[in-house]
């Protein structure tokens, strides 16, 4: 399963933006990386500069690599819509995605792994590929087994964050996948229309 493992704060301070959520070491230094943090020479970014940081940023973000993005875009820009909007939809119902949001993990990575290991179901069944699309009214699950993981039992606990186009039953640790998200529903700072120009190029 390919995904990218290298340093994360560093990521973060290069787009200026927590992206893997709260960092105190973010905190701590929020300029860019380098020798030269903000005072580098050129300060001025390209059209196409800017178009490729934001796409670099949704993909750091939801943790995923160039071809499956790309794919991800295509699959978009076919439907009707608009297709920055309609991106964001594709990805946020991604399985690892759904996980993370249902907050069974408090990490997308973590959710990642959690799928990978068939920790988790969707309608009863097993399901290990995280790039899995969720419909509406699936049902995702965490495996009989799996329910007493300390990793699992203590994300559920702190659990604190509910979206609208998910439903979290706490009896039966399970959650309903309503419906795509509108834009306004996504958190994320992300400008997916200098993605569709970047891509339209």
């Amino acid at each position: 399963m390919a995904r990218y493992i290298g340093p994360k704060t560093k990521i973060a301070r290069k787009f200026r933006d927590p992206i893997y959520g709260p960092d105190k070491y973010y905190e701590k230094k929020s300029h860019p990386p380098g020798q030269h943090g903000t005072s580098k020479r050129r300060k001025k970014q390209s059209e196409y500069g800017v178009q490729l940081q934001e796409k670099q940023k949704a993909k750091y973000t939801y943790g995923i690599l160039e071809r499956q993005f790309k794919n991800t875009f295509y699959k978009a820009s076919r439907k009707k819509g608009i297709t920055g909007e309609i991106l964001l939809q594709l990805i946020e119902a991604r399985l690892d995605n759904v996980v993370y949001r249902l907050g069974i993990s408090p990490t997308r990575s973590g959710a990642r792994q959690l799928v990978s290991h068939k920790h988790i179901t969707v309608n009863g069944k097993a399901v290990s590929i995280s790039s899995y699309s969720v419909k509406s009214g699936d049902i995702i699950g965490i495996r009989e087994k799996s329910k007493s993981l300390e990793a699992i039992t203590n994300s559920l606990a702190s659990r604190s964050n509910q979206f609208s186009w998910l439903e979290w039953d706490e009896n039966l640790l399970c959650g309903k996948f309503l419906n795509y998200p509108e834009r306004d529903e996504i958190p994320e700072n992300i400008k997916e229309q200098l993605i569709v120009e970047l891509y339209s190029k």
